[in-house]
């Protein structure tokens, strides 16, 4: 009997203890807007909406610089000329992305990589060219700033690769070169 009054006060201290954390970094959350365009292989252009969620995770400060952790989710719309059988192609997906960031001053520039995942409203773009699958796998790589008064806006370059890693055949995969603006609240 004492054991388990033991364990429940030990469960009910851990508890508290992990929500009073979990508040604590609710206030420091911040979110924000992100607009991006993008050119692929066979004539594909994006354009992609994205919410990011910064939970303020930074560790390991080096030299004036920092890691971060932010996820994102996005909804894209993608266009193509060449596109004999489906000209248009919807997005939904998500992604951690990893952060490498200057720690202070008026621009603060970053590199950043992530894996995510994707789903997309059509696999097949031509007749000749097809990803295989609805689901995908997203990584990407990249480069940005952030810059104002409160780090409220961020501008950057990604390289990203979507391909359904060999679940089902052929996978070609698909590479995107893109431009981001993003707005932080």
């Amino acid at each position: 009997m004492y054991k388990s009054r033991s364990v429940r006060t030990l469960a009910a201290v851990s508890v508290g203890a992990c929500l009073a954390l979990t508040a604590g970094q609710a206030r420091a959350d911040r979110f924000g807007f992100q607009v991006a365009a993008g050119t692929a292989d066979h004539h594909v252009r994006k354009v992609d909406l994205g919410i990011v969620w910064d939970p303020n995770l930074t560790w390991w400060e080096i030299g004036g610089w920092h890691f971060a952790l932010v996820g994102e989710g996005h909804l894209a719309y993608w266009h193509t000329d060449e596109g004999n059988v489906n000209k248009n192609i919807y997005e939904v997906g998500a992604t951690p992305v990893l952060r490498f960031e200057k720690s202070s001053g008026a621009i603060r520039p970053y590199v950043e990589a992530g894996v995510g995942v994707r789903l997309i409203s059509h696999p097949r773009i031509t007749s000749d060219y097809t990803l295989s699958s609805g689901f995908q796998f997203a990584d990407m790589v990249g480069v940005g700033a952030k810059f104002g008064e409160r780090q409220q806006y961020q501008v950057g370059y990604r390289f990203q690769h979507l391909s359904n890693a060999g679940i089902k055949h052929p996978n070609p995969g698909i590479n995107f070169h893109q431009i981001y603006a993003q707005y932080n609240f």
